[in-house]
């Protein structure tokens, strides 16, 4: 998946602070879809979805970057940076890694990161993060799923997952976008996204999508970017491993497609973000060299 970064700690801040929020549900529809009553009762408790516990899946084995997560990004592994950003979310009430591998786990719990040891046979990333939350002492509501290869995500963006799930109770799945560079069209690393009228997504693919008849980038249409961030319902979660595999998920090799082809909804948000991808050894000259320009530390 796509991974994001910030462009400065303030400047950053300022243009993520003020995303767009493709069609958030209303306090009318949302009542519609639960009932007015019900929900009212449930927001007024301040319980509705609120406990929020993000979950960065590390793992040491890759096919294009074996160790990727304890890469040093300007003198701190990778995973210590994004565990540091994530702490700053305000929604996220608890922050834990999800490892198989003792190296990672020893390197987290030295920065003082909370570890979850989870099995070698975890496919991807979400169900990882399901074994983990099964592990986890506390009951939530919410968890997001903050990939370990993203050193510069931005504590709005978490929010923002989060917020938008909290005020979906149709959706079980949200995850965010942000404007798709044209050069990066046919890049199959850079995850495409389009999205409903109302802010939920139709598909995702690594092909660029929607895709015209003359077969080239439209330089005037606003393609979006997935970005590496995603929240779901706890108790989505717990039968996501046991949905059998779909076509289009094994076909794009996105884990995402697996929720859609079972008929779930998926919230989108969309931010104002500038992306770098961390998916190859190549991405880390540029993502420290992104980093020297801003004055990141």
């Amino acid at each position: 998946m796509a991974v994001c970064s910030s462009s400065s700690s303030s400047g950053s801040s300022s243009t993520t602070k003020a995303w767009i929020i493709h069609g958030i549900l209303t306090g009318a529809a949302v009542a519609v879809a639960l009932g007015a009553h019900a929900y009212l009762l449930l927001r007024r408790s301040g319980k509705f979805r609120s406990r929020v516990v993000g979950i960065i899946p590390a793992r040491f084995a890759s096919s294009r970057f074996q160790g990727k997560p304890l890469v040093q990004i300007l003198g701190k592994p990778m995973i210590q940076r994004t565990w540091e950003r994530a702490k700053l979310a305000t929604t996220l009430d608890h922050v834990v890694v999800a490892t198989d591998d003792d190296k990672i786990a020893d390197c987290c719990r030295g920065f003082g990161a909370d570890v979850i040891m989870t099995s070698e046979s975890c496919r991807n990333g979400t169900e990882r993060c399901n074994e983990a939350l099964q592990k986890l002492e506390k009951q939530y509501d919410i968890v997001v799923n903050i990939q370990g290869d993203e050193p510069l995500i931005e504590p709005e963006i978490i929010d923002g997952v989060v917020k938008a799930l909290q005020a979906a109770p149709d959706a079980v799945f949200s995850t965010a976008v942000t404007s798709l560079k044209p050069e990066d069209g046919f890049d199959p690393n850079r995850v495409k996204c389009i999205v409903d009228n109302r802010g939920y997504a139709i598909y995702f693919s690594r092909g660029l999508i929607p895709f015209n008849k003359s077969g080239e980038v439209n330089q005037q249409f606003p393609y979006l970017l997935h970005l590496g961030i995603q929240s779901y319902d706890t108790k989505f979660l717990r039968i996501y491993p046991d949905l059998p595999p779909t076509p289009l998920q094994l076909e794009e090799d996105l884990e995402q497609l697996k929720v859609l082809e079972n008929g779930y909804k998926m919230k989108v948000i969309k931010v104002d973000h500038e992306a770098h991808g961390v998916d190859t050894p190549e991405d880390v000259d540029k993502i420290e060299s992104f980093m020297r320009e801003r004055n990141l530390s």
